[in-house]
């Protein structure tokens, strides 16, 4: 299920014990995964610190751009869903100076889109 909702768009979680590795280098001290996204090779991380995209590029996946993104930088946040009977969910980011949303991603109903956005809300709301 993960590789076909990946495949329709969809952000499915993923632990935070199998990436810690890849991402401790990046981190700074003090700093710690709180939840992570994947869609097939990119990722959503959320950090107590920041957010991080990751967006591995080319057929192999071989290049990869880590992109931070501190909270303070987050103007405004949304999520939408059609309701009770919806399969999926929305979560939009806007950043300071920007009139459109910066990042949208998609969830899968079960993927808990409700913590992702507690944990916007509880870094940039401070």
């Amino acid at each position: 299920m993960g590789l076909l909702s990946g495949m329709m768009g969809n952000a499915s979680e993923v632990s935070i014990e199998k990436i810690t590795k890849e991402f401790q280098p990046i981190l700074i001290d003090g700093e710690q995964i709180e939840r992570a996204y994947r869609l097939i090779r990119d990722m959503l991380v959320f950090t107590n610190k920041r957010l991080i995209l990751v967006n591995r590029q080319g057929l192999t996946g071989s290049k990869t751009d880590y992109q931070s993104i501190p909270y303070s930088s987050i103007k405004m946040f949304s999520k939408e869903s059609a309701g009770i009977g919806d399969l999926d969910a929305e979560l939009k980011i806007w950043l300071t100076g920007e009139t459109a949303p910066t990042i949208k991603q998609d969830f899968r109903k079960g993927d808990n889109i409700n913590e992702a956005y507690r944990v916007l809300s509880r870094h940039v709301l401070k």
